[in-house]
């Protein structure tokens, strides 16, 4: 049978070959919480372990990193993008309060190759580490017909916890609360379909013009951050009214995603210095301002929403250079919800 299946396209034995290769990273992030994981039907975690959180509420989110993986494929920086697709997982539930507890990745493609499968996997079992959490399974698969040669699609879900009382956004947002924003790593995983287009023919090894001697094809594959260490203290210290992970739909879509429907937002896109990269996008895009916050994150990764009374408290809490970016504003529905000033 396996005869038949491998002239239809798939390879039984890349498939044992590529949980060999695996099997030692997700062990790697193992530790008493996992009843049973890689090699059952699904990982069984020990909700015993959540016994520290008062009043515990589940949260999950399910990511992907997108074309992306074309670049990292030129690049050779398989274990870059294992790191994206978790980090982007712990930032989307580290939004609402919550601590990242497990993760479950998809692995696809046209044809298996068990070492890039398993950099990806030793990428992702890196950022689960870093972060306490552990890699509880996951799929791997190939779909002859489906994918291109070549093409490998990464994605997973994410799941945390976090007590009741803790649970953001916070009620009580209104105008007059502070926007404070966290810097981001590069693109993270958002607007790679336009920026490949930019490339086009430029030779990825090429310097990035305006940036400090990294080459287009290192800063366009910068591994997207993981927020959950440097924002720990003030998530402790319930100094937050509100988060927003800006991903796709940029400042003016993921804004809005934290808000009451009475509340938007103004942004002062001058408040930080935008990175070379972005510029360089841009400029090749012909993208006006608006457009391109709405497509790319422009440098800031994360929005904190705080109280006017907590921002100095929140900046001290946070071991690196942050921004007051704007402020949150009464919306009547007359204008756009979120709007990007300084432009």
């Amino acid at each position: 049978m396996s005869d038949a299946y491998e002239a239809a396209g798939v390879s039984l034995t890349s498939g044992a070959e590529t949980i060999a290769r695996i099997s030692a990273a997700v062990k790697s992030t193992h530790d008493e919480r996992v009843v049973s994981g890689i090699g059952g039907f699904g990982g069984v975690f020990d909700l015993a372990s959540l016994a520290g959180i008062d009043d515990p509420l589940m949260v999950a989110s399910t990511d992907g990193v997108g074309t992306k993986t074309k670049l990292t494929a030129a690049m050779d920086l398989w274990e870059g993008a294992g790191g994206d697709i978790v980090n982007h997982g712990i930032n989307d539930v580290l939004v609402q309060g919550a601590v990242p507890l497990f993760f479950l990745d998809t692995v696809a493609a046209q044809r298996l190759d068990p070492e890039i499968v398993g950099r990806i996997v030793d990428g992702m079992a890196e950022a689960c580490r870093a972060s306490n959490c552990i890699l509880l399974g996951g799929e791997t698969a190939e779909m002859p017909g489906v994918f291109t040669d070549g093409a490998v699609d990464i994605a997973g879900t994410m799941v945390g916890a976090v007590s009741r009382s803790k649970l953001l956004p916070k009620a009580g947002i209104e105008a007059g609360h502070v926007l404070i924003g966290v810097a981001s790593s590069g693109l993270h995983t958002n607007g790679y379909s336009l920026a490949r287009k930019v490339v086009g023919d430029t030779p990825l090894t090429a310097p990035l013009p305006g940036g400090n001697g990294e080459s287009i094809g290192a800063a366009l594959c910068a591994t997207h951050r993981s927020y959950h260490g440097v924002l720990a203290s003030v998530i402790e210290q319930d100094l937050l009214m509100a988060m927003a992970h800006i991903t796709g739909g940029g400042m003016q879509d993921n804004l809005p995603r934290v808000l009451p429907e009475h509340v938007g937002a103004v942004v002062d896109v001058s408040a930080w210095q935008r990175p070379a990269l972005f510029d360089w996008l841009i400029q090749g895009a012909e993208l006006g301002i608006e457009d391109a916050h709405q497509i790319f994150n422009c440098g800031i990764g994360m929005v904190l929403i705080v109280a006017a009374d907590d921002v100095a408290s929140v900046q001290a809490s946070i071991d690196e250079a942050t921004w007051i970016i704007g402020e949150t504003v009464a919306y009547d529905g007359s204008s756009a919800r979120v709007q990007l000033v300084n432009i």
